[in-house]
């Protein structure tokens, strides 16, 4: 599967700086299969992301006709080489088997700023977005894309709408997952996450709607205990919005995020190992 888990023996520790303290798995919700057309009302404009024979991401509709994802989604990771953009296929709603919505991919841009050859380093996260325009908008009540907003405070309840190769035939929801720490554009989360996961979307609920706060990107591992790491997307998505923008890309582009700034605090001393496949 191409999901990003950057391995310990690159990396070894990476010192994330400020984190809060570790939360009791009673805490945190368990995953909730997204089986049903009750259940998955809502979640939608969250798809797979097929990557022809390298495996499949997850992604959201963030426009008719634009799909944010993780940027090494689009690599082969045993080549290094781009996936064929005529490879890719969104399934909106993918769920046992159907979608709500099949579309395939137009142009793919990921940040300037990533690196897909570079050696396994934080800074990659900080970087790990793209967005996918498809080839067809989806114009459709049923499927609707989703708002961005500004990134979660350290302790923030959040929730990550996810495939995984183990569910890869229905997404699944975590409806309570925190906010542990963040430095440096990464946000340290509690939440599951495995391999497929890449690209998910992270949200905040507020007055009973979903907007995308952040993207996982990779796994992890603090003080012996399993984390994801996200993709903070204050600056990072506006500056791909332009790119997409500048390349003749997506006629319909999200309304940007303001700024905001992250003053949680928290434990200092922990750190952050990235896990082994």
């Amino acid at each position: 599967m191409n999901s990003y888990w950057l391995k310990a023996g690159l990396v070894a520790w990476v010192v994330l700086g400020v984190l809060a303290p570790h939360r009791s798995h009673a805490e945190e919700s368990v995953l909730k299969p997204l089986t049903t057309g009750d259940a998955s009302r809502g979640w939608e404009g969250v798809g797979r992301i097929n990557l022809g024979n390298t495996g499949f991401c997850t992604g959201a509709l963030i426009a008719p006709d634009l799909v944010l994802t993780a940027a090494h989604c689009l690599f082969d990771k045993v080549t290094g080489e781009r996936v064929p953009v005529d490879s890719m296929e969104f399934l909106a709603g993918w769920r046992n088997g159907r979608a709500a919505a099949y579309r395939g991919v137009r142009r793919a841009i990921e940040h300037p700023d990533y690196r897909f050859g570079e050696s396994d380093r934080i800074d990659r996260v900080a970087s790990d977005l793209a967005l996918l325009q498809l080839d067809q908008p989806i114009r459709n009540a049923g499927i609707a894309p989703f708002a961005t907003d500004v990134r979660p405070m350290v302790g923030d309840v959040i929730e990550v709408v996810s495939y995984a190769q183990d569910r890869a035939d229905a997404a699944s929801l975590q409806e309570q997952c925190h906010v542990m720490g963040q430095r440096s554009g990464v946000l340290v989360l509690t939440c599951q996450v495995g391999f497929g996961s890449s690209g998910a979307p992270v949200f905040t609920l507020k007055d009973g709607v979903a907007r995308i706060v952040s993207v996982i990107s990779a796994k992890a591992e603090v003080d012996g205990s399993e984390v994801a790491l996200a993709t903070d997307l204050t600056r990072p998505l506006a500056r791909l919005r332009d790119e997409m923008a500048a390349s003749g890309g997506a006629r319909h582009l999200a309304q940007r995020s303001a700024p905001s700034v992250l003053t949680g605090t928290g434990g200092a001393g922990s750190v952050a190992k990235f896990v082994k496949p």
